[in-house]
């Protein structure tokens, strides 16, 4: 019975290295993946989890980012916006939870899709079923390109404001606690 016990105990164990060694390195991909995150006073997060791919050199909204189409806001895996207290975007109330993050460009208005649907991989947008909210951002023109996709989450006097900058785009919605 020991002797099962010391096999079985070994199999796991080196199960674990070759699950650990085979593991990529994600800070090597061509998109590394990149973290928001903003604590509102009363101790609320949000955490934003997304990967930054890189312009180099290519023309983004409007080509590889196409106009009016539903894009992933970001790279590989979907992106995650997590909070742990209600919050509301932009108008929308959104419970504490895990979702996915998607947004619609155009010229001159953008949309952000809050997805109820979690784990997606890839560039399938699950579809507008699985939308727990949608809500307009603002698009404002920035001065110089910015080469790496980024998302921040700055403060502001009622939360924050979660911005989407990449190109010469920055698309922002504000943020607040919900009361």
């Amino acid at each position: 019975m020991q002797k099962l016990f010391a096999v079985c105990c070994l199999m796991v164990l080196v199960a674990a290295s070759i699950a650990t060694a085979q593991e990529p390195d994600k800070s090597k991909r061509p998109s590394p993946p990149a973290q928001a995150e903003f604590t509102f006073p009363d101790g609320a997060t949000i955490k934003i989890d997304y990967s930054s791919p890189r312009m180099k050199g290519r023309k983004i909204f409007g080509a590889l980012v196409p106009y009016g189409q539903v894009w992933r806001a970001g790279a590989n895996e979907a992106t995650t916006f997590v909070t742990s207290g209600p919050v509301v975007v932009g108008s929308k109330k959104i419970p504490a939870g895990s979702y996915t993050l998607f947004a619609v460009p155009d010229k001159g208005k953008w949309t952000l899709v809050i997805s109820k649907k979690t784990g997606e991989w890839g560039t399938p947008y699950p579809g507008e079923d699985s939308d727990f909210a949608r809500t307009d951002m603002v698009i404002t023109h920035l001065p110089e390109a910015l080469e790496n996709f980024t998302i921040t989450l700055e403060k502001t006097t009622g939360g924050c404001q979660l911005n989407l900058l990449w190109e010469q785009t920055q698309a922002s919605v504000d943020i607040s606690e919900k009361k």
